[in-house]
């Protein structure tokens, strides 16, 4: 047998089991070996009930006591069950799967159960824990000690992921732990390497062949942290690879425009502003200017706090464009923020004899026309808008650079549209929610970035308070006393998708309650997804001027909106948010010169809402907010789908924790295709067909940053 031998010729193995193995991605003995365990029990590690801390994650092993299943409403029912040991009982609850976990979770079974601890009073308590059954009681068919026997001898027990197919099939953890040791005894993976013999001796790597048999069987803590360090290791060279192969051939294989001179735009532009650049954004502008006058592609990420300024150093790589008779095209998520982003850049480009237009979905058959006609002359020098700019029959004269803000909110499909209304563009990606810098390297690795750490000068931090909803006329008076004072505030709500109308009903409510008991003398506003294009800049337009007090509305005015005035932003059900997403609704506030306050009005927190609040309360920074964001919503989530390139094809490295890893690992990535583009030397072959028969199909999915 081979690692390439079907599973199906595993002992043990039939035609049965091997449909649902291949379920979970298990085809050949090779992914087998590449079934990681998710994690580990171990006698060293668990903790007794009595010694938990509230908001620890743990591993504790006890027995049931009592079982209880409340309700048999969908979206109302729940399980409970109480595992006690030695030292203590501790309350474990399910909410979503109740019948499943009602039947498998009986009272007298032993249990390792895995999670975030939370206090309700004096009771420890587990929301919907993982756990994994040691059954003391059963003997094992197949002359394997069963999980509670090798966790009382002390054996470090690896634990795999398994669905409920999986289980049913006799495929359970315990089962997968016996395939897998026949599968070593038939084809020990490893036996061929998939790195040069330089790079295992360099970065002190353990030999692959080990490395698999530890991660699987480990001897010591020691050994299987090594073992996890080489694979993980690997794992993220080879997603590398992909981005250094990717990078090295955009720059020696595709030309772009050159942009050979900065001229009288861009000069005017500087002299133009009101204010200083900050250096941050000084080094963006040099790094954008040192791309567009490469002749190569520029493919680079901007990435900017809330109120850091990006906006401006994207003018000035438009005003660049103009000097060298090149259109740019700059394509916001939504109407809101692309009219926004359009009046402010007519305000300063116009003095410059620059056109600008715009583009949206809702926009008149009469105006859209004139953009049209003037973008496809050449008349337009630079174009606005949302994913309308990407429509058939929208035509460029001469585009040379493509601005995409917020990109993480466009599809794939819908980025590389609009880079293929010109050959080989110039491509800058904007985002102002901070990622964090091993998801960077992770998802955007052929990117060139640009950080603006700093936000312009004079800026007030915000500060920022938790306040629970019976405090609400409290934080109602404050908002009060800073609109006597001349300023302005904002009251949001939130909605989400599954009860959209619901939400949005009770944002309207809202604000004719607010309207007609609490704010009855001041000029209320009210804004919604719900809301025609125009509409919503009419509302808009009133508060900037200052004509409204006090805007209510919901998360469509989450980016984008600029109003210095603004120093009260009041959120409700503030548990309801995701933290990113309070972050950019906190900097709608603070763009000015006043002092600004950020309320997070919570009605009931779980632990999550607790640890998000909380992390508002402590910092500002958004790139610490995006390091917390991950920690608590996992990487994936906090990039979405389609972002999530490679991240999604990763087995074993964590980009939440596997800085340092990654650093190593592209280093020698980008090393090895610097010296060697076609990875033709007799030394490389070895690692050209492992990133071919391995790696390029998993990694398909980043082709497009």
């Amino acid at each position: 047998m081979t690692g390439s031998t079907s599973i199906i010729y595993l002992k043990g193995v039939g035609s049965k089991k091997a449909s649902i193995l291949k379920e979970v991605g298990i085809v050949t003995l090779e992914d087998l070996f590449d079934y990681y365990p998710r994690r580990y029990l171990d006698r060293s590690a668990m903790k007794s009930i009595g010694t938990l801390v509230d908001g620890e994650t743990v591993t504790v092993v006890g027995t049931v006591i009592k079982t209880q299943l409340d309700g048999d409403t969908p979206g109302r029912a729940r399980f409970k069950a109480w595992l006690t040991d030695a030292t203590g009982v501790l309350e474990l609850t399910w909410f979503h799967g109740v019948r499943y976990f009602s039947r498998s979770v009986v009272q007298g079974a032993s249990l390792a159960v895995y999670g975030k601890v939370s206090y309700f009073g004096t009771h420890a308590q587990m929301q919907h824990p993982d756990y994994d059954r040691l059954n003391p009681e059963l003997q094992s068919g197949d002359g394997e000690s069963n999980d509670f026997e090798l966790y009382n001898t002390g054996k470090i027990i690896p634990i795999y992921q398994t669905s409920e197919a999986m289980k049913q099939a006799n495929l359970a953890s315990k089962q997968m732990r016996a395939l897998i040791a026949r599968a070593f005894e038939q084809s020990a993976p490893g036996q061929r390497e998939n790195l040069t013999a330089s790079m295992v001796a360099d970065h002190d790597l353990m030999s692959l062949a080990a490395a698999y048999r530890e991660i699987h069987f480990p001897s010591s803590h020691e050994k299987l942290e090594r073992a996890r360090y080489r694979l993980k290791w690997t794992e993220l060279f080879y997603s590398q690879l992909l981005f250094a192969l990717r990078h090295s051939e955009i720059r020696l294989n595709k030309a772009a425009v050159k942009f050979t001179h900065s001229g009288e735009a861009t000069q005017k532009l500087y002299a133009s502003l009101p204010y200083a650049l900050t250096d941050d954004q000084k080094n963006a502008v040099r790094e954008i200017y040192r791309d567009l006058r490469s002749g190569s592609p520029m493919n680079r990420l901007l990435q900017g706090d809330v109120g850091s300024g990006k906006t401006i150093v994207a003018m000035f790589a438009m005003a660049l464009a103009a000097d060298n008779a090149l259109q740019s095209a700059f394509m916001a998520p939504t109407e809101i923020l692309a009219v926004q982003h359009y009046l402010v850049m007519k305000r300063y480009f116009t003095p410059l004899g620059l056109h600008v237009g715009i583009l949206t979905g809702k926009q008149g058959k009469k105006a859209r026309q004139a953009v049209l006609a003037a973008l496809s002359s050449g008349e337009l020098h630079i174009a606005i808008g949302t994913h309308a700019m990407i429509e058939h029959g929208v035509s460029y004269a001469n585009l040379g650079l493509v601005i995409i803000d917020e990109q993480h909110r466009f599809g794939v499909l819908q980025r590389k549209a609009l880079q293929e209304k010109a050959i080989n563009p110039h491509v800058l990606l904007m985002t102002a929610t901070p990622i964090p810098r091993t998801l960077t390297m992770g998802v955007f690795g052929d990117l060139d970035v640009s950080v603006i750490h700093h936000k312009p000068a004079g800026r007030k931090p915000i500060r920022t308070f938790l306040r629970s909803e019976q405090e609400k006329f409290k934080v109602y008076d404050f908002l009060r006393s800073q609109i006597a004072e001349g300023r302005q505030g904002y009251i949001v709500f939130p909605l989400v998708e599954e009860s959209e109308k619901m939400d949005l009903k009770a944002a309207v409510e809202s604000y004719l309650e607010l309207s007609a008991t609490v704010f009855p003398d001041l000029r209320l506003g009210l804004i919604h997804g719900q809301m025609s294009a125009d509409e919503k800049e009419s509302v808009m337009e009133h508060f900037r001027r200052g004509d409204i007090d006090l805007l209510v509305g919901t998360t469509v005015i989450e980016v984008g909106v600029d109003v210095p005035n603004a120093t009260v932003m009041v959120i409700v059900h503030a548990e309801r948010f995701g933290l990113a997403q309070l972050h950019q609704l906190r900097g709608r506030v603070g763009r000015g010169k006043y002092p600004s306050y950020c309320f997070l009005l919570y009605a009931k927190m779980s632990v999550d809402a607790r640890e998000r609040l909380a992390a508002m309360e402590s910092t500002n920074d958004g790139f610490i907010i995006s390091e917390i964001d991950a920690r608590i919503r996992g990487a994936g989530n906090i990039l979405g789908k389609e972002q999530s390139g490679t991240l999604s094809c990763l087995r074993i490295a964590d980009l939440n924790t596997d800085y340092t890893i990654m650093q190593s690992a592209r280093s020698a990535a980008f090393a090895l295709v610097e010296q060697d583009g076609q990875l033709r030397a007799a030394e490389h072959v070895m690692i050209r067909e492992c990133y071919q028969r391995q790696y390029h199909d998993r990694f398909s999915l980043a082709d497009i940053g």
